[in-house]
């Protein structure tokens, strides 16, 4: 089943087309990776999606549901999750007060909004900073913070936009571990990656994009010999 359809997305910025007639699909319970350079649209994609930026054009449907041109938060209490690639927790809230925020869009009685925020604190691995405040984390760690944020309106649909990006060596391999961890609970995923590696480990299917444009949409491995990506990348995919 098709958990979200998008058709003929576009978006202009100054006669620059950040997306340009962007089509995909996304099966319930996979992984979507969206790969591309600097500049190809890969977050514009997302403003558009979840509503945070007005599309000119297409149609992006949701189960049965038609979200093109819905606010932010009505996406989100429909079950759409996003992170963000510049994290902006509550610096000077706890990180169990951060996760609890979120709780609220989905349960109002205090006590039980808590308890869920606790259970997916514990999730991320981060039970025991659930009393530190947010400036305190590390990068990795806020960038579990910002998926437990995401995670705690019990999304269907969640986009994370470089949960990789930004950490050191020794922490992506925790990171990658708990995208699959979460795509285990059900949820779907679109995720936008800059390391290809971590893309065609994770990956049911991959979208590239170049200059807002769709150039290659398909399983990991047809991505991986694509001429066009690979030219798109300068040819820098590794082997493995």
């Amino acid at each position: 089943m098709k958990i979200l359809s998008v058709e003929n997305l576009s978006r202009s910025f100054g006669g620059i087309k950040a997306n340009d007639n962007v089509s995909f699909s996304v099966e319930q319970g996979s992984i979507l990776g969206i790969i591309g350079p600097n500049g190809a649209g890969k977050s514009t994609l997302f403003d558009l999606i979840t509503g945070y930026t007005k599309a000119e054009s297409g149609k992006v449907q949701f189960f049965d549901k038609n979200i093109f041109g819905l606010s932010p938060d009505k996406i989100s209490n429909l079950g759409v999750g996003r992170t963000f690639q510049k994290l902006k927790p509550f610096a000077d809230q706890t990180l169990l007060e951060n996760v609890m925020i979120g709780a609220f869009v989905k349960e109002k009685n205090v006590k039980k909004a808590r308890d869920n925020a606790l259970e997916i604190i514990n999730f991320v691995d981060l039970i025991e900073k659930r009393h530190h405040f947010a400036k305190e984390l590390s990068t990795g760690q806020r960038k579990r913070l910002e998926m437990a944020r995401a995670m705690a309106i019990e999304p269907k649909l969640l986009l994370m936009d470089e949960v990789t990006g930004g950490v050191d060596q020794k922490t992506i391999p925790g990171l990658v571990e708990l995208i699959k961890k979460m795509k285990k609970t059900g949820v779907t995923i679109i995720t936008i990656e800059h390391n290809i590696n971590i893309i065609m480990e994770i990956s049911d299917n991959v979208l590239a994009l170049d200059q807002g444009k769709s150039i290659a949409f398909g399983p990991p491995r047809e991505i991986q010999k694509n001429k066009q990506v690979i030219d798109s990348y300068l040819g820098t995919f590794d082997a493995a």
